[in-house]
């Protein structure tokens, strides 16, 4: 599979994510800059984690309007599958490619330790390295991660499977509605998650729960 990974200013988590596609699928992704107006032919984009623009007006929301969304736009149009982690996550709702928004955690603090995340939606090519209900280890780190739609939004993203993880019981970390830590857009092509799984892929990093995630989307699981 060949992907690609965007890179803002504040993103400080994309060679994290490049390490990850490069270990468990071979092949280095390809680094984009924000101010690009072109993608090249892919099969996976990526924007990762990071603080875009200092987090100024609302996490990712200058990054929303970069150049290069329109063309990660057309690429989602065309079924071209995009994830993003944390800031990633922040993004894509900016941008209208993901449903609800991501506000400041409930605690007003930052947040950074590890979480139990549950599967929720297995039968996707970004979970389908995972059994439904799976509950796996993952890692934290944001100030902006208190996922929130309205009443009609969360029955349309329940009943259309569109959640991907949520937090395990007691294990909320930031106050989403329902738990929830990653939704798909409905044609479950797009992801996004706050937790990083990039950061528990190999023993080095005491654990490979995140390792299946990128195994699954590169078939090499």
């Amino acid at each position: 599979m060949r992907s690609a990974v965007i890179t803002f200013p504040g993103s400080n988590r994309d060679r994290d994510i490049i390490a990850a596609l490069t270990k468990v699928g071979g092949k280095p992704p390809e680094l984009v800059w924000h101010k690009e107006t072109a993608l090249p032919a892919v099969d996976l984009i990526v924007l990762p984690g990071g603080f875009s623009y200092g987090d100024y007006l609302r996490s990712g929301a200058i990054a929303a309007r970069a150049p290069i969304m329109d063309a990660v736009r057309h690429e989602a149009d065309r079924g071209v599958q995009v994830l993003g982690v944390c800031n990633g996550f922040q993004i894509l709702t900016e941008a209208g490619l993901l449903p609800g928004v991501l506000m400041r955690n409930a605690s007003l603090r930052f947040v950074c330790r590890e979480i139990k995340l549950e599967v929720t939606n297995a039968a996707t090519p970004f979970t389908r390295g995972y059994a439904q209900g799976q509950v796996i280890r993952c890692p934290v780190a944001h100030h902006d991660g208190n996922y929130f739609a309205d009443t009609d939004t969360i029955a349309r993203v329940e009943g259309n499977g569109q959640v991907a993880f949520r937090y395990a019981a007691g294990t909320n970390p930031n106050g989403s509605v329902n738990d929830i830590a990653g939704v798909f857009n409905h044609r479950k092509t797009v992801l996004g998650l706050m937790p990083h799984p990039e950061n528990l892929i190999e023993a080095a990093h005491s654990g490979t729960d995140g390792r299946n995630l990128f195994a699954g989307l590169l078939e090499v699981a």
